[in-house]
């Protein structure tokens, strides 16, 4: 089978690539081990898509932590404002949330994942299930690609397969082999954007409790000033915590020694009016039993938790409070510390971290500089960046680079 480009992948970058190929006349295969593409875009930002972020390329490449100039180049090409004009130019309004997080207003996954399959098919590009395991290559230029039962030829081959993470949605790290047959180098892979193990039992004591306006902040050691913090959600697991302020702080972890994360349960109070707040409720029923009186101060299931780490029993008495008693209630609420012992494992994660060595692509095409008409675009290069829709915004941005270089 022959073709003018061939992309291995179709996920989000693999099928924006071959969309903005089409589009410039080229005839365009998408190879796709699984029956359906795009089904890691139909779980992201929670099954409604954060598509990219209302900001400038400078502040996306502010986000990403490692190599951020590698992406220069793809990103003064196609930033943000481009994205956003893309999906709305194919009938997609968005919309932006808090921290300029932009979503399709219908808050649908699919319809993202939908509006990029459709484009694919209406400019010619053809889809063929099928899981390429090798690179075909004469004269160190590729050529094209095979599998188990076919052979594909194209003067440009593109490796779209992403990373390592969520596996169940197709994602096999074939790319990363791939790549080593060719002699490229593979740093190493680890997990981004992923839940966090804590030691001590107080997290499973309190599983499955979500806190919707908590602050999170992460030290190294005993740091006092804080590595990430941030106002948000997050929520606790039979292993420690999860949800979004712990994904995003999860990619700060990289290299603390001995990390540990502080909540702090009433951002919205100082220590001091968080105090006085003690004393009305107390006033308002003083014989009532602490594990009673806290159910306006706390959720049911973080009660015990707290009066255990404030050295309180639950029978006391409100009136029976000293000062130094609330003191400690007051300093737990704003500063629940947790024990970091590791991450999840990457199978659990977001994004992965690692990949194709950036050293050895173009930035200005994402050709190989190993393999002529090779290319690596999306989650299978060694760049990533924090939460807010900025993963997304690197496939589609090197996507492009590689459909117009």
């Amino acid at each position: 089978m022959k073709c003018d480009r061939l992309i291995i992948g179709g996920g989000a970058s693999g099928l924006f690539c071959a969309v903005q190929a089409a589009w410039l006349g080229e005839e365009v295969i998408v190879a796709e081990h699984e029956k359906k593409c795009g089904r890691k875009l139909l779980i992201t930002g929670k099954g409604r898509c954060n598509v990219t972020n209302n900001c400038d390329a400078a502040e996306v490449m502010k986000n990403i932590p490692r190599s951020p100039k590698f992406m220069y180049s793809a990103l003064s090409r196609f930033a943000p404002e481009d994205t956003m004009a893309f999906f709305e130019s194919l009938g997609v309004p968005l919309k932006t949330e808090r921290g300029n997080r932009v979503f399709p207003v219908s808050d649908r996954a699919e319809d993202i994942r939908n509006v990029l399959v459709n484009a694919c098919r209406d400019a010619g590009v053809r889809f063929v299930t099928d899981e390429i395991n090798g690179i075909l290559t004469e004269n160190g230029k590729a050529v094209g690609a095979r599998s188990d039962t076919a052979e594909y030829y194209a003067p440009k081959v593109v490796v779209a397969t992403g990373g390592r993470s969520y596996p169940v949605t197709g994602s096999t790290g074939m790319g990363y082999r791939l790549a080593e047959s060719v002699g490229h180098t593979v740093t190493e892979i680890r997990p981004s954007l992923v839940p966090v193990v804590c030691a001590g039992k107080d997290c499973a004591e309190m599983m499955g409790l979500s806190l919707r306006n908590c602050t999170l902040s992460l030290y190294d050691g005993a740091g006092i000033k804080p590595v990430f913090t941030e106002l948000g959600e997050l929520l606790f697991t039979h292993f420690g915590v999860s949800g979004p302020l712990v994904l995003s702080a999860s990619a700060h972890m990289d290299g603390l020694k001995e990390p540990r994360l502080v909540i702090d349960f009433k951002p919205g109070l100082t220590e001091e009016k968080l105090d006085d707040r003690l004393l009305r409720d107390i006033a308002e029923q003083p014989n009532k039993d602490l594990s009673n009186l806290f159910r306006k101060l706390l959720p049911a299931k973080a009660i015990p938790v707290v009066l255990k780490r404030c050295g309180l029993e639950g029978f006391r008495k409100g009136n029976g409070l000293t000062a130094e008693e609330r003191a400690r209630v007051v300093a737990v609420l704003k500063g629940f510390g947790l024990t970091v012992k590791g991450l999840r494992p990457v199978e659990e994660a977001i994004i992965t971290r690692g990949g194709v060595s950036v050293d050895e692509i173009s930035p200005k095409n994402m050709e190989s500089k190993l393999v002529s008409g090779l290319y690596f675009i999306g989650e299978v290069l060694d760049v990533d960046a924090y939460t807010g829709g900025f993963n997304l915004q690197i496939a589609f941005s090197t996507a492009y680079a590689c459909a117009n270089g």
